[in-house]
């Protein structure tokens, strides 16, 4: 999430009763999960095992329960209790629950020739470009955008929280809300289709790319990253944090593990279960998906091994 202007340091520290060590007169930009951490950017980290990762990586300011770490040259640690309970703290300040009183919120915006079914739901800020059909009972949440000549078929929702949380087993709720303040940004000529579901950001953008299309039933986790020209087939389901490079093809019941790239042109084949990275214009099949060639090739073998086994045991 970006603040709508830079925001001092010491400000953030007064908000969430932080010590701060290293550069005090900075200013930030943001607040990111660790995934999608900019320049200029907050981040908390609350676990000794991600401290380095955190503080290593590109943001400017890390929230943390320590100072017993070394602060790197121009960044500056928030030293608080509970990193999470203060990152929900800024969340709640810059990005507030709305509560909806009416159908189409008055802050919207929708562009000249767009059709808006009945039963259409579309949130706080959230902003339609021209010549859109948005179909009955789809559902756009808060601070959404869609672009221009974008086709959202029925029961689709777009802007569901990320299924992300603060995990503890020392406490009796052992998994807690990390409330999303991210937005989904749907670019122009994209097709969506029915039943489908976009998480928002965490803290980031999920974001489909200019003409990609969706199948019904598909799924994108939060904080993904869609390219152009991508094609999508029912059931697809794309977990958090993930790149899928442009004119990618994910064939029908396609799972896509987090924090993963999968590289411009590559094909993926139905019912496949992507663990890892993927090269560019390859063809993959099988969970894990391997090379397509290489897989069928395993399976032909697999299916002789009875006849096999019969002929070494006459």
């Amino acid at each position: 999430m970006q603040f709508p202007s830079p925001v001092a340091i010491t400000w953030i520290a007064d908000l969430i009763n932080a010590t701060v060590i290293g550069n005090k007169n900075g200013q930030a930009t943001g607040i990111n999960e660790i995934h999608r951490v900019e320049n200029g950017d907050l981040v908390f980290v609350d676990h000794p095992k991600y401290y380095q990762k955190c503080i290593q990586s590109a943001a400017s300011f890390i929230i943390i329960n320590t100072d017993k770490v070394v602060v790197p040259d121009g960044k500056a640690l928030l030293v608080v209790e509970n990193p999470f309970e203060a990152y929900l703290a800024i969340v709640a300040h810059f990005r507030p629950f709305q509560p909806a009183f009416r159908s189409i919120a008055e802050s919207a915006k929708i562009g000249e020739g767009s059709y808006i079914a009945p039963n259409v739901f579309i949130g706080h800020q959230v902003e339609i470009g021209k010549n859109c059909r948005i179909h009955p009972n789809v559902t756009i949440l808060d601070h959404c955008i869609i672009g221009d000549d974008v086709i959202i078929q029925s029961g689709t929702v777009i802007g569901s929280d990320a299924f992300y949380y603060n995990g503890k087993k020392d406490r009796e709720v052992w998994y807690k809300k990390m409330e999303s303040c991210g937005r989904v940004i749907i670019e122009d000529q994209v097709e969506i289709g029915a039943g489908c579901t976009i998480d928002r950001g965490v803290s980031h953008d999920t974001r489909i790319g200019k003409g990609t299309k969706l199948d019904n039933m598909v799924h994108i986790g939060h904080d993904t990253i869609i390219g152009k020209n991508c094609l999508f087939a029912a059931q697809v389901g794309i977990a958090g944090a993930t790149t899928i490079e442009d004119g990618v093809i994910l064939w029908g019941q396609v799972g896509v593990s987090k924090t993963l790239t999968i590289g411009k042109n590559a094909i993926v084949l139905a019912q496949s279960g992507v663990g890892g990275d993927l090269e560019a214009g390859k063809v993959y099949f099988g969970s894990p998906a391997e090379d397509a060639s290489t897989k069928k090739r395993e399976l032909v073998w697999i299916k002789r091994i009875p006849e096999i086994w019969k002929k070494l045991n006459a």
